[in-house]
């Protein structure tokens, strides 16, 4: 029977609790079977920024996942060089998965940017069966304006009701770097993995 698996890509520079709410709301509004946490090494719009290395933020992101048998970490992007657009990894994604529906997750704003600032839009948008995106509480997204820039977006988008969550993996490094408390905006298995490894210190 095929599955509907969604994709949700990310640094991960640490994985937080809202990302697993996140992921958890998701996959029950969108009756999801999986959700792949693909972890993006390379992000194209982030070269201006040192990102933690991979094998630590892989690590970190296995911890997170641990909890949950419908979570799982894909190294899809990991295993070939950058830069790492989406539609080439959905495409990927869709070699490995060639029965099952896959579901793109973005966020409200990456869906705004997807005409303009996204790498061959079009095609990433053919390449997915359905885009699911977090809203945030007051993101402006003029739906039909997408629609007659991105025609085969018609019938692929659905809206996921987000939780307002204020946490932010930058707000968590430069908690853990400056000696503040973060030990409830991660999973307790990445709280280990930063403390054996001295990682954003």
């Amino acid at each position: 029977m095929a599955l509907r698996i969604g994709i949700f890509g990310g640094t991960f520079d640490p994985p937080h609790l809202g990302h697993l709410i996140l992921a958890s709301e998701s996959r029950y509004q969108l009756k999801l079977d999986r959700m792949l946490f693909v972890l993006t090494p390379d992000p194209p719009h982030k070269r201006h920024r040192q990102l933690t290395p991979v094998e630590d933020r892989l690590a970190m992101v296995a911890a997170a996942v641990l909890e949950d048998p419908a979570f799982v970490l894909s190294t899809v992007e990991v295993d070939r060089p950058g830069p790492h657009y989406a539609v080439d990894t959905v495409n990927l994604l869709r070699k490995e998965y060639p029965e099952d529906a896959l579901v793109y997750m973005m966020g409200g704003d990456s869906l705004r940017d997807l005409p303009n600032n996204w790498h061959r839009p079009a095609d990433f948008v053919d390449a997915c069966d359905e885009i699911g995106v977090m809203r945030r509480l007051g993101d402006k997204i003029d739906e039909r304006l997408l629609k007659e820039q991105l025609p085969g977006l018609a019938g692929k988008l659905h809206f996921v009701e987000a939780p307002l969550l204020e946490i932010a993996s930058r707000q968590v490094r430069r908690r853990v770097q400056e000696g503040r408390p973060y030990k409830y905006y991660l999973p307790e298995g990445v709280i280990r993995v930063i403390e054996e490894r001295g990682l954003y210190r």
